[in-house]
């Protein structure tokens, strides 16, 4: 990517919702307090293959959105208990199947929970969908009724990814 001269370079957030059928995705980049929507969609597992052909299939679909997009941090929304934990079980190993593309890459993703996602981007750790994909949308000046739930909830993760950066990161990468 090139840059024109005394411009800031912006850093590309890739935000990662996983899930054992559905895993979102959604690309944010930014540049100074601008944030701006460059990708997001939905990464649909295949459901007849077997476990471990799900779970490679994932870790694959995963780097190749790496490749695509060279995001220069990726944010992961952390596992929370749900009332199945046969969910919980399978949920984790998509987790692991996403860590082991992201380490294969070496790159060490920033984990968020869900309600440390929600607090930064609505200011309500217990906002619900709705309100999430509403706040994302005037955020990014997206229309988020085109997007899925997946996709919305990914960039939602990037956007708490974006809005918790360090000065420290933002003053490294300028000098790239």
């Amino acid at each position: 990517m090139s840059r024109a001269p005394g411009k800031p370079r912006g850093i590309k957030i890739l935000g990662l919702d996983p899930g054992s059928r559905f895993t979102g995705y959604g690309v944010v980049l930014r540049t100074g307090n601008q944030l701006e929507a460059l990708a997001a969609g939905r990464l649909s597992v295949p459901q007849k293959l077997s476990l471990a052909a799900r779970l490679h299939w994932l870790t694959d679909q995963v780097q190749g959105l790496i490749e695509e997009h060279a995001p220069d941090e990726v944010a992961l929304e952390t596992t929370f208990a749900g009332v199945n934990n046969r969910s919980l079980i399978v949920m984790a190993q998509a987790r692991g199947a996403i860590l082991s593309a992201l380490g294969g890459r070496a790159i060490e993703p920033r984990e968020f929970s869900p309600a440390e996602i929600k607090r930064t981007v609505t200011g309500n750790g217990r906002a619900d969908k709705v309100q999430v994909a509403r706040m994302v949308s005037m955020l990014l000046k997206i229309d988020t009724g085109k997007t899925s739930s997946d996709a919305t909830d990914a960039l939602a993760i990037a956007l708490c990814h974006a809005q918790n950066v360090t000065m420290d990161s933002i003053k490294r990468r300028a000098l790239c």
